[in-house]
């Protein structure tokens, strides 16, 4: 996935790179043919498996997403293999050579910016057509952002959905959140910097004041993650800098939107007593830091219950 890269350098407190848990420096070994899809890291150069190491260094062909940032991670593991693009722009030239060489008994790596290939990055159509004409692929699996700020963040892990970047234009967007909005599982999204704030005020007025949870440097030096309400996470970012970087954003599911507002309901029902609904609403919204239409739907549906 593409949050967080370049990689960040191990220390050098932490040895050699090239060596195994156990101090060994790896050694060679014969794989089988095909497509090898492999997760490389987020952020820290080190978060590589042993095995994915082992076949980068083994591979007849490594196939990146973008060969500079790739070739910063063959570098800091002493991995000399030849290296091609392959990304959006030039996937339709590339797959017929790709497969190609996958026919004569190549093995082929492929490779994203960083985490797991064809998880909100090309390579999917690769994929399909390798396995349409019958020839292997192999995962080896490791780094995903989306699991790691999924770990991290506090929320429901039971169910969630990745729905990877929402539409660049604001009415597409509002429309595709509106389609989530009845899920009752975790959402995952990645965002940019500079849209992030935009992005989280329009999940405050589709989806209500839910719990969520912006990521960003996830397994690096400056790893930040903030956690509260998605009213009060779109104000910090509308008055805050543009973060650096790609995001990765959580939202709780219509479950905990529903949880989090019944906290709501005693202040609802005393300040319904003895003013109007929307002063009522108002003034709880402003009070709690709410978004005030899911306040407005929670005093109406209080309201329909005999709740005042």
């Amino acid at each position: 996935m593409r949050p967080n890269p370049p990689y960040d350098n191990p220390s050098a407190s932490e040895g050699d790179t090239r060596a195994s848990a156990g101090g060994r420096k790896s050694q060679a070994v014969e794989f089988a043919p095909g497509l090898y899809v492999i997760a490389t890291p987020i952020g820290n150069a080190r978060d590589i498996t042993l095995r994915a190491l082992d076949i980068l260094r083994s591979v007849d062909l490594i196939v990146a997403e973008d060969t500079r940032v790739t070739s910063k991670l063959l570098s800091i593991h002493a991995i000399q293999r030849p290296l091609s693009s392959y990304n959006d722009h030039n996937a339709a030239r590339e797959r017929p050579r790709i497969l190609a060489r996958l026919r004569s008994g190549e093995r082929v790596a492929l490779v994203s910016d960083a985490g797991t290939p064809l998880v909100s990055d090309p390579g999917f159509k690769l994929v399909r057509e390798v396995i349409a004409e019958g020839l292997a692929v192999h995962a080896i699996p490791g780094p995903s952002a989306a699991l790691a700020a999924l770990t991290l963040g506090g929320l429901p892990t039971d169910r969630f959905l990745f729905a990877g970047f929402l539409p660049a234009r604001s009415a597409e967007r509002r429309r595709a959140l509106a389609e989530l909005k009845e899920v009752q599982a975790t959402l995952i999204f990645f965002e940019s910097a500079h849209r992030v704030s935009e992005t989280l005020r329009e999940m405050s007025d589709v989806l209500g004041a839910r719990p969520a949870v912006v990521a960003r440097e996830m397994t690096k030096l400056h790893e930040e993650l903030r956690r509260d309400l998605l009213p009060a996470l779109a104000r910090h970012y509308e008055e805050a800098p543009p973060p650096k970087g790609e995001l990765t954003v959580l939202v709780g599911g219509s479950r905990e939107q529903a949880d989090n507002l019944s906290s709501l309901d005693p202040l609802l029902r005393s300040a319904l007593e003895f003013m109007p609904l929307r002063a009522a609403v108002d003034l709880v919204a402003a009070a709690c830091k709410v978004s005030r239409s899911a306040t407005y739907e929670r005093a109406l549906k209080l309201k329909s219950d005999g709740g005042n």
